[in-house]
């Protein structure tokens, strides 16, 4: 018999926010796996429920070791559930290398949805939401986190960073000087709590305001991305001619350009067209 392996997602904050599936995966699991046990059994007990099986520590300092032994029970039959201290594992929590070994061994894997802070944070900040990334805690040291802002610095999507109360300062400074003040930004904290809060504005904004409050709690910042830099008239009316080359109608391709573009189907037209004569 073959048992599985299940990825609890837990409170962010407010325990209210947990669902029945995980009251009873945690009533019902042959084993808890949990990031910090304390935590685990102070959230059975806001949550009214007793943890009647077994209840191990799994941390990033000895997944590697205990993730053999935790998918070789459920090889024989065992429910396993893994909880971080909040939200989902393996984001930014334990749990990777447990489903990769499971992966490995054919063991099932299941996952039990729940609060994210990446994604509430995300939700929250009035930032485009259709393409996003999540890079987690940036470096703490000054050359290694400068490096890493660097190599983002052409992304398009937003970004969302995990970050501690204390560094958020200087984590600030570092993305308006990789980025420009002027880049659009969100610090959410403490969220789902009595004191949730979140403040928007351009990166150069928001270091003023972090270095005067000095925030507390549990952070996430969200980025923008790099804007895209709109064609210049000359590409614009390269890509026309090669369209009206192909076949297509001038109008046609003009006025999909001007609209794509958000400039003059007017002005574009008559751009082709003396470049059109100018090439005769």
């Amino acid at each position: 018999m073959t048992g599985r392996i299940v990825l609890a997602a837990t409170p962010i904050g407010n325990a209210a926010d947990a669902s029945d599936r995980l009251r009873e995966a945690l009533a019902t699991a042959d084993v808890v796996a949990a990031e910090d046990t304390r935590r685990a059994r102070d959230l059975a007990r806001r949550l009214d429920v007793s943890i009647a099986g077994e209840l191990i520590a799994v941390h990033d300092h000895n997944e590697a070791d205990r993730a053999a032994g935790l998918v070789e029970r459920a090889a024989g039959g065992a429910t396993v559930v893994l909880v971080s201290d909040a939200g989902m594992p393996t984001v930014s929590d334990p749990g990777f290398r447990l489903v990769e070994a499971a992966s490995a061994a054919g063991v099932d894997v299941t996952v039990l949805p729940g609060p994210s802070a990446v994604l509430t944070a995300l939700a929250l900040s009035g930032l485009p939401t259709d393409r996003f990334c999540f890079e987690g805690f940036p470096p703490r040291k000054v050359g290694e986190r400068s490096r890493a802002l660097a190599a983002l610095a052409a992304e398009p999507r937003t970004m969302v960073f995990f970050e501690a109360p204390h560094r958020l300062v200087d984590t600030l400074e570092a993305m308006a000087e990789a980025w420009g003040v002027d880049r659009l930004a969100a610090v959410s904290r403490e969220l789902t709590k009595t004191y949730e809060e979140t403040r928007r504005g351009a990166l150069g904004a928001l270091v003023d305001w972090a270095r005067e409050s000095g925030p507390r709690g549990e952070i996430v910042v969200c980025v923008a991305g790099r804007p895209a830099e709109a064609p210049s008239v000359e590409a614009l009316v390269a890509e026309a001619l090669e369209r009206v080359a192909t076949g297509e109608r001038a109008k046609d391709a003009v006025a999909d350009l001007a609209q794509a573009a958000g400039v003059s189907r007017r002005d574009l037209y008559a751009a082709v067209l003396e470049a059109r004569s100018a090439g005769a």
